[in-house]
């Protein structure tokens, strides 16, 4: 997978990852991490022609 920039909200870092899924909801898409520093997860919003790239 295509590595993508994520920022953590919580520990109010940037970090790169490959490790992740695309999801959608209401109609628009994200991509959706584990936090390296947490339990939680970080979203990222896609455009519909970058989640559809990636999906594949």
């Amino acid at each position: 997978m295509e590595k993508l920039s994520f920022y953590d909200v919580k520990s109010k870092k940037k970090f790169d990852s490959d490790a992740y899924e695309v999801r959608e909801k209401n109609g628009r898409f994200f991509a959706v991490t584990k936090s390296q520093v947490g339990t939680h997860e970080c979203w990222r919003v896609l455009g519909k022609d970058q989640a559809a790239k990636l999906k594949k």
